[in-house]
This record gives structure tokens, sequence and C-alpha cells, in this order.
């Protein structure tokens, strides 16, 4: 009578052939790629065959094939079920080369019963060994959870905010690690504003992951992956991958991507990608954990954001508190000075009004310090006007723009000195508010007078550019750095060098500047640098009545 052994022995070609064909095309029917032996189901098979070694010995050989087999399954993403139904395909292709013998070529009952003993027996192996493997997976995950919580508590509390940038590599290098994966990287997409927030990327080449990453358009991305579920992958080796993997890429090392589409979280959405140096597909399970991951990642991202978000709040009522503080404190200081001296004129006339005829100087004064006081207080309620965003209210006729700059010269050069030169084309007409204006070139030649150097001359000019007027202040003084020209027209802002210099003042000159530009329908632009000096430039409309609020 035959043995189980022999049979295998004779017809182990023709087995897996069966097999493979059998197992393939159950694995195809569940959306699987086909089996990929590297040699353990037929070393399994041979083993089934050895009838010389030690039961015990044999026992433990086989169970390392199956554990061998096994690990390849779970990186292929098979689930237990399909394993072991490998298990049994390969029970009924041995038994098959036998169905169609007669009764003394087949093995004993009890030979068939050991086979299938020993197959069993694998199958236990199989679901202990997932068993474990998940359990493992799982814990594996929680810590990693852990860890992504972790850095992002830490990233709040500190004392100096941790930029959003820096926090998302420090989660890219811990996504690396939980996903075996070579480099990481993240995209953050405003939604309602189609505009990227940021980007970043981590571990290999992650300077050109990071580049590969922006220059796919995010609303492609979005409906590629949106539409088509949670995912998204590319291999290298694929032409009709949804995403390439650029040669750029190859070169450095990278030739598999995948992706996922972060939740939608306060119109707030993202994609994160891990890549790999193998060309290879991931695994269900492994697809699992990065959108697991990446769900808690935009939760933290979303609670980071907000806590900066509320930070940023305190910290401009913190300034707007300073500032308030510091307004009072001017305020009273330069308000005390012409009260002063009018009140103690006022004080001198009371005490000799029979000399009143012979004090006239003194009244002047009085009226010239109320007047004072009355423009400062002018020029705080126009200030507030623009900080609550309402145009400043224009008397409007028709002036000449030359004549105007003409009279502040003169009123500066009478002050001051000669430090000034106008340069004025004639006839630069418009219907302005010529008071507006007055107040304007006023704040731009006294800006220039307190900040620029003692030594060189300030210009005036004013022309038409086409059918615009232009006014422009020049002087030469220390380069207004980028990041304050973007508030130096803000109410009660000014450059750190004015704060550190000797010149004392509110900051509203130069807001006023711009609601008088703003209220004409014109504009006031900046320009300085090293070689050329610092330009304020008020360019207006012909005509300003099309831009106020009240014309019919």
């Amino acid at each position: 009578m035959a043995s189980v052994a022999g049979v295998i022995r004779r017809h182990q070609d023709e087995i897996i052939r069966r097999w493979t064909e059998e197992a393939s095309r159950a694995a195809s029917a569940r959306g699987l790629d086909g089996p990929e032996f590297k040699n353990v189901m037929p070393t399994y098979l041979a083993s089934l065959a050895d009838e010389e070694g030690a039961p015990g010995t044999l026992a433990s050989v086989r169970q390392a094939h199956v554990e061998s087999h096994v690990a390849a399954r779970l990186r292929q993403g098979f689930n237990v079920a399909e394993v072991i139904e490998e298990f049994a395909i390969l029970g009924r292709c041995i038994t098959s080369m036998w169905l169609n013998a007669p009764t003394e070529a087949r093995p004993s009952a009890l030979d068939v019963e050991r086979l299938f003993t020993g197959l069993h027996a694998a199958s236990t192996v199989v679901t202990e060994r997932f068993s474990r493997h998940l359990n493992e997976d799982e814990q594996t995950e929680k810590r990693y959870m852990r860890l992504l919580q972790k850095v992002t508590s830490e990233a709040i509390l500190e004392e100096e905010p941790t930029s959003l940038r820096d926090l998302l590599k420090e989660i890219l290098a811990l996504l690396i690690e939980a996903m075996g994966a070579q480099s990481a990287a993240v995209l953050l997409y405003e939604a309602e504003g189609e505009k990227l927030v940021t980007a970043a990327a981590a571990g290999l080449a992650s300077e050109h992951l990071e580049q590969h990453a922006t220059s796919m358009r995010p609303c492609s991305l979005l409906r590629k992956v949106g539409a088509g579920g949670e995912e998204t992958r590319s291999v290298s080796d694929e032409a009709t991958a949804p995403l390439e993997v650029s040669p750029t890429l190859r070169q450095h090392g990278l030739n598999t991507l995948f992706g996922v589409r972060l939740p939608l979280h306060r119109a707030l959405v993202g994609f994160v990608y891990v890549g790999l140096a193998e060309v290879r597909d991931f695994t269900a399970r492994e697809k699992e954990r990065l959108l697991s991951l990446g769900q808690q990642l935009i939760v933290h991202l979303d609670n980071a954001k907000l806590y900066a978000e509320l930070r940023e709040k305190i910290e401009a009522l913190q300034a707007e508190r300073a500032l308030r503080e510091r307004f009072v404190s001017v305020l009273a200081h330069d308000l005390r000075g012409p009260l002063s001296a009018a009140k103690s004129g006022a004080q001198l006339l009371m005490r000799h009004p029979e000399r009143l005829d012979q004090r006239r100087n003194l009244a002047l004064r009085i009226d010239q310090n109320i007047e004072r006081t009355d423009q400062m207080v002018r020029d705080l309620l126009d200030a507030n006007r623009i900080r609550a965003g309402q145009r400043l209210p224009l008397r409007l006729d028709t002036c000449d723009l030359g004549i105007i700059a003409r009279e502040v010269f003169e009123e500066l050069t009478a002050l001051h000195g000669e430090r000034f030169i106008l340069l004025a084309e004639e006839r630069v007409r418009g219907i302005w508010s010529a008071e507006e204006l007055r107040r304007a070139l006023w704040n731009l030649g006294s800006n220039a007078l307190k900040y620029g150097s003692p030594t060189e001359p300030i210009t005036f000019t004013v022309k038409r550019d086409g059918d615009r007027a232009r006014a422009s202040v020049h002087n030469f003084c220390s380069v207004i750095a980028p990041e304050d020209q973007e508030r130096i027209f803000k109410p009660f802002s000014r450059t750190q060098s004015a704060h550190a210099g000797p010149a004392a003042g509110w900051g509203l000159g130069l807001t006023l500047v711009w609601g008088c530009a703003q209220a004409h329908g014109g504009r006031v632009t900046l320009q300085s640098d090293e070689a050329t000096g610092t330009t304020f430039t008020l360019e207006l409309p012909p005509d300003a009545r099309p831009f106020q609020p009240h014309t019919p």
C-alpha cells in the first residue's frame, strides 16, 4: 500500500502546479495578487514527504515553514481565513493524486488522517500567528498614537511655540518609524480658500519629496483621492499609477509612494504620504495603520492650530493693552504741553487785563496751542475712523497739488531751515481735499525730518503721471525693514528703528496718510533701500468724487 509521503515525492511538481492554479484563482477572486511562493510552500510540501526525521524535529521544521509562509502572506495583505484556505487547498491537491487510483495503491486511512492532522496543526499555527501579529500590531499602533499625542502636547505647552512645519517634521519621523518606511510627507490644504497651508517632509530625499508633493495640484488630488476613496498609491514601475514617482525621487532611492487623504476637519484637509525604497504594494493592515494615524494626526494638528490661534489672540490682546497704556501715557504727555502753555498765558492775562493790548503775542500763542491741541484730537478721531474701516470725510474742491506742496514746503522751511527741496510741475490739478492733502504731506515731511539723515536734503516731488497725480517725499535714512513696511501704515505702529531712536510720536502720521489716499480713491506706496533711500508716494485719481460714500 502506498504512503502519503511517497505520493508527495512522486507527484510533488504536479501538486504544486495544481495548488498554484487553485490558490491563485482563490486569491484573485478576493481581489488579492497571485501568491508568491519564495520557496515556502514547496519546502513545506517537501517536509511532508520526509519520513526519516524524528517526529518532534519534523513538527518543529514544519511549524517554522508555516510561520514563514504566514509572515509572507501578512506582507501581502492576506487575512487568516485566506491563509488557512491555502492549506486546505494543499490537502485537496495531495489527495487528488490517488482519488482515481485502485484501493491497493492508495495510502491507508491512518496515514491520510496523519496528513490532515498535520494540516490542521498548520492551520492552528496560522491562527495563533495571526492573533499574535494583530495583538502586537495593535499595541504598536497604540504606542505610536501615544507618542503622536505626546509630541503635539509638548509642542503646545512650550514657552516658545513650535512652528507648524517643525511640529510636522517631528510627527513624520514617528510616522516613518511606525510604517517601516524610508520617507514621509504631509500636505495641509484649506478647502474653502483652495490654498496650500503648509507642507513638510522627513526621511530619505525629504526635500525632493516635499517638492514632489507640492507640485501635485491639491484640487486634482482632492478629486482623485476623494472620489476614489481614502487612498491612492504610486509604484515606480507602473505606467498607469494614479500618482507618479518622479525620476528625481527614484534617483534618490524612493521607488514606491503610498498616500491617504486626511479627513476633513474644520475646512482643513490634507494628504499624508509614505515612501519606500523597495518596489511593492502596501498591505491592507499597513493601509489601515496609515489611515488611523492620519486621523489622529489631523485631530492633534487641529488642536495645535486652535491653541496657536488662542495664543495669538491672547498676545494680540496683551499688545492691545500695552498699546492703550502707551497711548494714554503719550497722549497725556503731548496734550499737557500746549494746554499748560495756554493756561499759563491765560493766567498772565487775567492778572494784568489792562495790558491786553501789549500782550497780543501771548494771546496768539494761546490760540496756537489750542489749535495744536485741537489738531491732535482730530488726528486721533480720524485714526480711529480708519481703524474702524471708515473713510475719512472730505471737503472736495478744485485744487492744485503743486501749490499745496509749496505751502507745506514753505512752512517746514520756515520752521527747520533750508533742509527741503521742491520739484513741482505746474497745474497738477484735481478735485481733492486740500486740507487732507496738506496734512498728509506735512506728516510725510515731518517723518522725513525726524527719522532721516540730518545732513541730507528732503525732496518733495509733484508731477502728473498719465491721468493720475503723484506727490512724493524722499529722504535718506536707515532702510525700513520689509516686516515693518507691512504694518507701518497701521495705527500706533512705528518701526523698530523709530522706537530705538530719540524721536517721539504716536505712530499715527502714516495712518493718516494712508487714510487720505484711500478716501481719495488713490493709494500710498513705499520704496526703501540702501542705495536710493526712502520714498513715500501719494498717488491720486483726477477726481475723488466717485469714491465718496454718499455721492449720488
